[in-house]
């Protein structure tokens, strides 16, 4: 095992914008239906609390919206009002096409999204409109004007918006912006919402399309999914892990691109999707391996966006069928029997940063450090590999201390021997359909490590020590304690035992 020493400078200010909370995303919008995504989605909340979610299929026929030049808002109501409930408002995602308003009958995934321009973009913006005005009606137009509106979904993709038509999906996105303002100026809406491969084209050519014709965009989308392509192999897909550098640099081309136009120099910039692989049956996603690598990409992601939101919160998705199995690869935090995955704990931990409230003092390819405002000190560590190579090490952190005072020293540690749900799925025998016998086991070993230390300073400061498994993450926090025993009391003599 090899060491790695860094030492904290608590008068170090480096900016570090933590948007792990903002936004995170789900399958189509009428899985909201379910039961256990609701149960899902109420775990989610209760440890991470993101304030905005995103799906596809907010007009899609199973959500019933288009009726013939009526509009039926039934379902709609059910799923914003659990959304509310939860704590969430969404980050309203305009698609797919109705049937009945569509001109052709091209659709994706197993529940068939319809993925081609309106037949008659009057009715298209009309129902567009009409959506917005029930939304303000029903929830108050103060309330409804903070929801972000994205355009469409991946439209550089011929699956997703037929034949990839990049000035089609331009008159798109320019009447439904046209026709949003023209309900409230004060809407904040987006796009293009592309996914990588010709993303640096995409942008470009939108940012270009918006100047030309004086569109006053209010932030840019895109995706961030960082694997390479997947290998088939039944209802799999295994794929690689890109180097994490490759993904970043694709990111600050967009930031490059949009400021190199004067008008939006600084404009916003939300991923509205992002994960390892781009697949629902990857099995990466269920490991430790996805956990540490997604705890990078929280250290960096804020660099140049304004939010970044993880596909999906849950594995209730259906875009190639209903899962076999609970751990079929599915995007989610959570597994289906509601069993948190580890990555889930990446975002619980970062979130546990936002809570400190304070100023980073250090960040690297390893940790991120920050000083909260009453002198405490909160961070992450992880041990993240592209593949397996048994590389453990122990990252020693120095931090400047008043010398013999105590400090109280907590982690929680998720790592394949503490926090790894999938190995006890396997050694059970990978039941498809596990009892609930059985899921209560898998949620119990779905916890972290939780571990506590009592240190003291000496004249060097402040030493700590954690030791990084393979793909381990760790969170810690460290603070001055002081011990106030009741009467009589010793827990030296009580952990030595009477003799």
């Amino acid at each position: 095992m090899t060491n790695k020493t860094i030492k904290i400078d608590p008068t170090n200010e480096i900016a570090f914008h933590n948007g792990v909370d903002y936004c995170v995303g789900t399958g189509r919008m009428g899985l909201a239906l379910h039961e256990e995504y609701q149960e899902q989605l109420k775990l989610v909340q209760d440890y991470i609390g993101f304030s905005h979610i995103r799906g596809h299929g907010l007009f899609c026929d199973d959500m019933a919206i288009y009726q013939d030049g009526e509009y039926n808002y039934t379902y709609l109501d059910r799923v914003m009002d659990s959304y509310l409930r939860q704590g969430l408002v969404p980050f309203l995602e305009l698609g797919f096409m109705p049937e009945k308003m569509a001109s052709g009958t091209q659709t994706i995934f197993y529940w068939k999204g319809n993925t081609t321009p309106p037949a008659d973009y009057e009715k298209w913006t009309a129902m567009v409109q009409a959506l917005l005005r029930h939304l303000m009606e029903r929830y108050g137009t103060e309330e409804v004007l903070t929801w972000p509106i994205e355009v469409w979904n991946e439209p550089n993709l011929p699956g997703f918006w037929e034949k990839a038509d990049m000035q089609e999906y331009f008159k798109l996105f320019h009447k439904t912006f046209d026709a949003i303002k023209a309900v409230d100026q004060r809407f904040r809406v987006g796009g293009p919402a592309v996914c990588g491969g010709t993303d640096e084209v995409w942008i470009k050519a939108f940012m270009t399309y918006c100047h030309e014709n004086s569109i006053p965009v209010d932030f840019v989308t895109r995706h961030h999914y960082t694997t390479e392509f997947p290998k088939r192999e039944g209802h799999y897909g295994y794929a690689k892990l890109s180097p994490q550098e490759d993904g970043f640099a694709n990111l600050h081309t967009t930031r490059e691109i949009i400021d190199s136009f004067p008008e939006y120099k600084g404009l916003q910039i939300q991923i509205t999707e992002f994960n390892t692989s781009y697949i629902p049956n990857c099995p990466v996603h269920d490991t430790n391996q996805n956990a540490a690598y997604i705890a990078r990409q929280l250290s960096r992601l804020g660099d140049d966006n304004e939010s970044y939101s993880y596909w999906t919160f849950g594995d209730v998705f259906e875009e190639q069928g209903v899962p076999f199995t609970p751990f079929h690869g599915g995007f989610g935090l959570v597994a289906n029997g509601c069993i948190p995955k580890p990555t889930f704990w990446t975002f619980a931990f970062y979130k546990e940063l936002k809570k400190a409230v304070g100023t980073c003092v250090y960040r690297d390819d390893n940790a991120i450090v920050l000083k909260g405002e009453d002198g405490a000190y909160h961070g992450i560590v992880w041990n993240d590999t592209l593949y397996r190579t048994g590389a453990d090490f122990t990252l020693c952190m120095d931090i400047p201390a008043e010398k013999d005072v105590e400090y109280f020293l907590l982690t929680k540690t998720v790592d394949e021997k503490t926090c790894n749900p999938l190995k006890l799925w396997h050694d059970m025998g990978e039941p498809a359909n596990p009892t609930e016998e059985q899921n209560d086991l898998l949620r119990e070993a779905a916890w972290p490590l939780t571990g506590g230390d009592r240190l003291a300073a000496d004249a060097a400061g402040l030493h700590l020590e954690f030791s990084l498994t393979e793909n381990a993450v760790i969170y810690f926090s460290c603070k001055p304690v002081t011990c106030k025993p009741d009467t009589g009391y010793d827990y030296d003599r009580v952990y030595a035992g009477e003799k």
